[in-house]
């Protein structure tokens, strides 16, 4: 049986890369978040605070775990299934990656042991200062691995030669034309902002589950005030940055602009902005499509009647394939307006004392930290496949970089491993993160609801809301209080 060893070796980075991308975005948000709220304990000395730091510490540090491990994979996929790539990219990707691991993981790992195990063992402001070192120990971790992906959407300060081997292979010549690559520092921005969007509503979807639940009352209003606060920010934020990079896209990569875009024909005049549709490459047409006319021209060119480059100017074989990168992009930007509207809407209901009296609304930010993955994984899909027929823009193409002595049975072989033990760790982190939440932050605010059975796990309860639906609104909903605390949502504002 004959097997598509490209197709396999894509499949296989993919799915691994999409598992490991579950951990480090949410490392960094919760660590900026942890940071807030440990600042807030050391001005105010409120034990609540150092509580809430301590709580999102435990849920930190299970994600830092598994995203170092699940990560060193990837690496390992470049010497099996990639050889012909990492010969031309070594020189380029070492010198990033060593970045990473002098630069970012020293110092997160060195101040891991603190974070974690020194609130008893040393002083307050020793022990913000790890926790400031970890969180930045996230982002500089951030930073090299997107400048290594970013110099393959956009290469620069490189030159081409040919090994003794026979080999060709890209060289450094510019290491800081390397690092500020024409499209490094927007999908930088892009990448935090999307990982503060996902540390936020996290932390908003604990918050609002305890509320439901009518535990740790003090604790979850002033967690779903602060992220709420963090969430509006971000996400708002992301708006701008997201312009600001497929601006970049535009000047960069136009093919990948196009597909985006389901973009076929440049046209004469100004190109429409579709909002959803279905493309049809054979046609190539959008059917079923609702687009804004000349909208694409306004935010390319700021002028409505300037075309934008389709994929009818590129050779078909240039040409990046349509239907996946326009689903996946369009989604990250229906997500992205999802939570500017949920976040702002929050916030005015919170302003009038009445936000927590919705409890659809409560339910709708429970579920909200599951659009906030979707966001951060359609957008790698959209850049990753978007860059496509090549693995290094106009230099290197995908069915080149593969390894010639690997068989697709060994691909697949290893494919079903990878299947079972990630399965088996998938389960592991849902059940040790489901164990914290339903233990909940210690040392604070213990009362039971008034039935006098302690709260369901997190699982049970969502599983008994799909099947049953939201719950009759209570007496102590309607009239704004709430039992545990003996606060009004304007007392907690």
């Amino acid at each position: 049986m004959h097997f598509d060893v490209v197709t396999l070796a894509r499949l296989q980075f993919a799915l691994t890369l999409m598992f490991h991308y579950i951990f480090p975005p949410l490392t960094i948000g919760l660590g900026v978040f942890m940071v807030i709220v440990e600042s807030v304990w050391l001005k105010t000395g409120n034990h609540l605070y150092k509580t809430m730091a301590l709580f999102w510490t435990k849920l930190f540090a299970i994600n830092f775990a598994l995203g170092v491990s699940t990560g060193i994979v990837m690496e390992f996929q470049f010497g099996t299934n990639w050889a012909t790539y990492s010969r031309f990219v070594g020189d380029v990707f070492g010198s990033a990656l060593a970045a990473e691991a002098i630069f970012a993981f020293f110092l997160e790992s060195g101040f891991l042991a603190i974070l974690v195990f020194g609130w008893d063992r040393v002083s307050p402001r020793l022990h913000f200062f790890s926790t400031c070192m970890v969180a930045l120990g996230s982002i500089f971790s951030s930073i090299w691995i997107t400048i290594a992906n970013s110099w393959q959407q956009t290469p620069a300060g490189y030159h081409i030669v040919k090994s003794a081997g026979g080999f060709y292979r890209a060289e450094i010549t510019d290491f800081w034309a390397m690092v500020f690559n024409p499209s490094s520092v927007n999908r930088l921005v892009h990448v935090w902002i999307a990982a503060f969007i996902l540390g936020a509503f996290f932390v908003l979807s604990i918050a609002a589950y305890y509320i439901l639940k009518n535990r740790h009352t003090e604790f979850a209003y002033k967690t779903f005030k602060m992220g709420l606060i963090y969430a509006a920010i971000v996400s708002c934020a992301a708006l701008v940055s997201g312009h600001t990079q497929a601006d970049g896209v535009s000047k960069n990569q136009p093919a990948k602009l196009a597909a985006f875009e389901g973009h076929y024909h440049t046209g004469d005049g100004g190109a429409p902005m579709y909002l959803f549709g279905i493309p049809d490459s054979k046609s190539e047409t959008v059917k079923y499509g609702i687009a804004i006319p000349k909208l694409l021209s306004v935010l390319v060119h700021w002028n409505p009647d300037i075309p934008v480059t389709g994929l009818d100017k590129f050779p078909p074989e240039d040409r990046p394939p349509v239907n996946i990168p326009f689903y996946s992009y369009h989604l990250m930007i229906a997500l992205g307006m999802f939570f500017i509207a949920l976040s702002l809407g929050g916030l005015v209901l919170l302003r009038f004392g009445i936000l927590f009296k919705q409890r659809w609304l409560m339910w709708i930010f429970v579920f909200s930290v599951l659009a906030a993955y979707a966001g951060n994984q359609s957008g790698w899909v959209s850049a990753e496949v978007g860059r496509q027929p090549w693995v290094v823009y106009a230099l290197l193409r995908t069915k080149d970089a593969v390894s010639h002595s690997v068989p697709g049975e060994h691909i697949i072989a290893s494919m079903i491993m990878f299947g079972i033990v990630y399965s088996f760790l998938f389960a592991v982190w849902i059940h040790v993160m489901n164990y914290r939440i339903h233990v909940g932050p210690q040392g604070i605010d213990e009362t039971k609801a008034e039935s006098g059975k302690p709260i369901k796990s997190l699982t049970a309860t969502l599983a008994a809301f799909l099947k049953r639906g939201p719950a009759p609104l209570s007496e102590s909903w309607r009239d704004g209080s709430d039992e545990a605390s003996g606060q009004t949502d304007k007392e907690i504002k």
